[in-house]
């Protein structure tokens, strides 16, 4: 007679590591929020990248910022940019306002000219790049080839 208790363990064990990065992923703020602990949601975001084989980006901004407003939706509104953030990366926000400028966090990176601002991070927390944004910008959006290339430049091999 054939056990079916490890593979019904094997099945439980596989549904609770995904509920547990479904968790942790809805863990991370959807938007600039200056009341969160950044670095304990850099450190989340690097732990669930390491976990997952990806990479983490870093958006630094603020709900004042129209151009962070602009990236959300031009992200959300290309499928194949979408993908690739995805697919790819552990997508991260940190607040920049006068209620919480995050210094102890930011002052770990170069410093940061205007807004948004990516951070490339490897699953170690290694910064990999400092994104200016406005190198990816075209009229009044980003510019699609120039996202894409940038996504791809640094996401995980």
């Amino acid at each position: 007679m054939k056990s079916f208790a490890s593979p019904l363990r094997t099945a439980i064990a596989v549904l609770a590591f995904a509920l547990s990065s479904t968790v942790f992923a809805a863990d991370l703020p959807a938007k600039f929020d200056p009341s969160r602990d950044a670095a304990k949601d850099v450190a989340a975001a690097t732990a669930q990248a390491k976990a997952q084989g990806k990479r983490v980006i870093v958006d630094v901004g603020g709900e004042w910022c129209s151009w962070c407003h602009i990236l959300d939706r031009f992200v959300n509104d290309n499928a194949d940019v979408k993908s690739i953030v995805e697919s790819e990366y552990v997508w991260v926000k940190v607040n920049w306002s006068p209620q919480n400028k995050n210094e102890a966090l930011l002052s770990r990176w170069p410093r940061i000219t205007g807004y948004p601002h990516l951070m490339v991070l490897d699953a170690d927390g290694k910064l990999l790049q400092s994104q200016n944004t406005g190198l990816l910008e075209a009229d009044k959006t980003y510019d699609k080839e120039k996202m894409l290339a940038f996504l791809r430049r640094y996401a995980a091999k």
